[in-house]
């Protein structure tokens, strides 16, 4: 049971923290990242960081892991 609390943590806290919990410090127009305002960098990054949180959450779980490897 531990070992899928820091799967959970992973994949799900992890982003939401990132995208909810911190709008306080990233709420600003600028700085401009790529030509976009800061909010919409924020939130577009995350969008490819929470895939990575979920993959990274996927492989860690043992009951995903392969008999034959």
């Amino acid at each position: 049971m531990k070992s899928r609390l820091l799967i959970f943590l992973v994949g799900l806290v992890t982003p939401m923290v990132a995208i909810l919990l911190l709008f306080p410090w990233w709420n600003r127009v600028e700085p401009f990242v790529f030509g976009f305002p800061f909010n919409y960098f924020w939130v577009f990054l995350w969008m490819f960081l929470t895939a990575a949180c979920l993959y990274i959450a996927f492989k860690m779980d043992p009951a995903n892991r392969r008999e034959d490897e």
